[in-house]
């Protein structure tokens, strides 16, 4: 047997119980005290730097030069979304669809360009402009084309939102009847090649105090209507009567009442809250 192995009964030792465990130190209060000036010393010195370096980075994207209604920066990001949203739009896509009974009060909001010159739709014309041969539109004209139905929900950009029944004429069914031009100079084909079309189109109101401008795929979406009635009425003057725009892919600032012109473009057209710093696109 080695030393390893022997036990207390072979060496006749007894074993000794293990000695007491020290009981931790307790730090005194000036200790604690200390500890907690440094940390909120260093704590504010964070904050500190933090602030500054937010307030420094605001500062320079505020001073930076405008483009389209806001600092540059701001715009460059708002047009990567585009980008990004352009990229996975698809016209089979369809926003979401309503019962009957599901249709709610809408609301009345916003007035621009809604010129009471235009109201009477005796007095009024829509004007197809851009294209091979320009075209003055009457209401029997547009009643003259199928009529289409949607219930769908109107997005306020301020967070709201109604559903609403549209009726009226796709606004693709306009675009085939008056085509745009092509890019290449090939005969237009509305239906069967899109793409070759000019990428823009551009909407104003009669007196042209409210303007939007829209891509070409939001602008041929089957849900897209050039719309005369809502809710089974006509539509009001605070609704935009006799036409307005009906657009669900589109946030309601692109939903543009009182049309007047219609006008088709290769180079992005202005749009009235874009140039306030609103994103361009104003999808969802």
């Amino acid at each position: 047997m080695t030393d390893d192995e022997q036990t207390p009964e072979t060496t006749g030792t007894s074993e000794q119980a293990p000695a007491e465990a020290a009981p931790p130190e307790i730090e005194s209060d000036d200790a604690i005290d200390r500890e907690l000036r440094r940390m909120t010393r260093r704590g504010f010195l964070v904050a500190g730097v933090a602030a500054g370096v937010g307030y420094g980075g605001w500062a320079w994207l505020r001073s930076r030069e405008p483009l389209g209604g806001m600092a540059w920066p701001f715009r460059r990001a708002l047009e990567l979304n585009e980008s990004l949203a352009l990229a996975y739009f698809s016209g089979s896509r369809m926003s979401r669809t309503f019962r009957r009974d599901q249709i709610t009060r809408a609301r009345i909001n916003g007035g621009l360009g809604l010129s009471p010159d235009y109201y009477d739709a005796s007095r009024w014309a829509l004007r197809i402009d851009g294209g091979p041969s320009p075209a003055l539109l009457t209401m029997a004209d547009i009643h003259a084309l199928p009529a289409r139905q949607v219930i769908t929900e109107l997005r306020c950009i301020e967070g709201w939102s109604y559903v609403v029944q549209w009726v009226g004429v796709r606004l693709a069914d306009v675009i085939a009847k008056y085509p745009p031009p092509t890019r290449d100079g090939s005969r237009p084909d509305v239906v069967n090649h899109p793409e070759k079309l000019v990428r823009y189109v551009s909407i104003e109101t009669p007196d042209r105090g409210y303007y939007v401008g829209l891509d070409m795929q939001s602008a041929l979406h089957p849900q897209t209507l050039l719309a005369y009635a809502m809710n089974d009425a006509p539509l009001t003057w605070q609704h935009g009567a006799p036409l307005r725009l009906a657009i669900p892919v589109k946030y309601g600032i692109k939903n543009i009442k009182r049309i007047g012109t219609i006008r088709y473009t290769d180079v992005k057209p202005a749009d009235y809250w874009a140039e306030r710093g609103y994103d361009w696109y104003a999808g969802h």
